[in-house]
């Protein structure tokens, strides 16, 4: 298996592997153009549809965003993400249609092994530093709603229609339709028809 695959399957991977570099060159390069246009700036669509091939019509990312390969990460049409989105996708990370995304949320695949000995820093024989890494994959389903200060780690499935409540940290899976919130994320309630804004006249 090549590096690029291991990354993608889970498996302890190199890091410092040269497709791998140039591969987040190319997405950070991308992220800091995007981030340097005016939101009323045309060039602002051409760089995201390079930055991110398997996007959807309609997906707005307020910018500024920074994504680690870009290429790794699916956006469904009419999703949403507010400022400063951070999508370290060095697993697949699926995001599905109609998401919205609050400010300073963070998807982060990568996974680093607990005991230092295994995580350190190391020279590989040909003398490039080097570490060992692996990753989980991440999947928003359709629908969400993800509050701001969200932190959503590797190998986390969201449900569809679901909510996850500010400043959360999601470390394990979160069913379909629910409220979650909380460090770690639980869930909190079912998302109901009581929750529909014709029963809170107050609102309007």
């Amino acid at each position: 298996m090549t590096e690029k695959e291991k990354m993608l399957s889970g498996k302890i991977y190199d890091p410092a592997d040269i497709t791998l570099v140039k591969l987040r060159e190319k997405a950070h390069g991308l992220s800091l153009k995007y981030n340097q246009c005016l939101e009323t700036d045309e060039r602002r669509a051409e760089i995201l549809k390079e930055l991110l091939p398997a996007m959807g019509e309609r997906v707005y990312l307020q910018g500024p965003v920074q994504f680690d390969y870009g290429c790794f990460t699916t956006i469904g049409k009419n999703s949403y993400a507010n400022f400063n989105f951070t999508c370290v996708d060095c697993c697949p990370v699926t995001i599905g249609e109609n998401v919205f995304i609050g400010p300073n949320v963070s998807l982060l695949t990568p996974v680093h092994p607990m005991r230092f000995q295994d995580r350190n820093m190391f020279a590989r024989s040909d003398g490039i530093v080097t570490d060992r890494e692996y990753a989980k994959p991440i999947t928003i389903q359709d629908n969400c709603w993800i509050a701001g200060n969200v932190t959503v780690c590797g190998g986390v499935t969201i449900g569809a229609g679901t909510v996850i409540g500010a400043g959360s940290v999601v470390t394990h899976d979160i069913p379909a339709h629910v409220f979650a919130a909380g460090v770690p994320c639980k869930v909190i309630r079912d998302i109901t028809e009581a929750d529909g804004l014709e029963n809170h006249p107050e609102l309007f």
